[in-house]
């Protein structure tokens, strides 16, 4: 076919083959990743913010009211609650809304860390927002770290994402499922990274509590510490709802107990689709990966 087209009728048809393949990718990006195909956080029940957390610090700043916690920073302080056990592994999420206009400066979090059980040699496991300037997007952070900063150098593995959606304007869920083989971050239950583990020394083991909170980290969070809180525009508010927590507490042995399944029955990890709805997520929205920065010592991270 293709050696009796004319040159001219060649080139029509590359070019026209070209536009029809620009215009899948750009209507691709512009709706959402592809449906993964099996959503783990419907598999839980939500459970209330008194049946599983905790106000930590700045009780001021925080208030429950029909299901849905606000938590505030302002030049007084900040927040932040705790969950009531400790886990082994499990499922952790949370419907979160973010505070539009100029946050820079602050950051929004849900994570996992033992630090109090472990000062200066802790672990954690990360989702923070990384508040922004008007105009720009938040930047979502996902991190692991292993007995963290006893010499005061955190060595992190972070992974940073724009977002498909603005997350100012409406709740959107994300979620930590942490299991003795590996880690996943969701976000509306579609996988955005993958952290398997590879040895005890470049994974978290033991066992942590769930935290979220909000605070200044003017020092390095938006831009590298380019642009600051600016408290003209305080009171800055995280809210959350739909509380998700179903795991292993420190209570029960694995034998007894076993992590929510990230994947339909019959796969050890992500399906097939769930891979493809994260390979997306990754192509078009991941900003930064530590493996990936020639600045970083990759002695100190040997996973990469």
């Amino acid at each position: 076919m293709f050696t009796t087209m004319l040159p001219s009728t060649l080139s029509s048809f590359f070019f026209f083959f070209l536009l029809v393949v620009s215009s899948l990718m750009i209507c691709s990006s512009g709706q959402g990743p592809p449906s993964p195909g099996y959503y783990p956080g419907s598999k839980i029940s939500p459970i209330s913010f008194d049946q599983g957390f905790r106000n930590l610090w700045g009780p001021q700043h925080q208030r429950l009211e029909q299901g849905s916690l606000s938590i505030w920073l302002d030049s007084n302080s900040g927040s932040g609650f705790k969950s009531l056990h400790s886990y082994q592994s499990g499922y952790f999420g949370a419907a979160i809304k973010l505070q539009p206009g100029y946050t820079a400066g602050v950051i929004t979090s849900l994570y996992l860390s033992n630090n109090q059980d472990h000062p200066g040699n802790h672990d954690e496991i990360d989702i923070e927002f990384l508040g922004t300037t008007p105009g720009k997007p938040y930047v979502l952070q996902t991190n692991v770290y292993i007995r963290g900063s006893g010499d005061g150098n955190i060595i992190g593995r972070e992974m940073k994402f724009h977002l498909w959606f603005d997350p100012t304007q409406d709740f959107h869920n994300y979620a930590i499922l942490w299991k003795p083989s590996e880690i996943i971050f969701f976000v509306d239950d579609v996988p955005i990274r993958r952290y398997p583990r590879k040895g005890d020394a470049t994974y978290p083991n033991r066992p942590m509590y769930v935290y979220g909170s909000i605070w200044d980290a003017s020092s390095w969070a938006t831009e590298d510490g380019r642009y600051k809180a600016d408290y003209k525009y305080q009171p800055f508010i995280g809210r959350y709802k739909n509380f998700k927590l179903q795991g292993c507490t420190i209570n029960e042995t694995p034998s007894s107990c076993k992590p929510p399944s990230a994947s339909p029955s019959g796969y050890g990890s992500l399906s097939l689709q769930q891979i493809s709805a994260m390979q997306w997520v990754q192509r078009n929205y991941l900003v930064y990966y530590y493996c990936h920065d020639p600045k970083r010592d990759h002695t100190l991270t040997p996973e990469c």
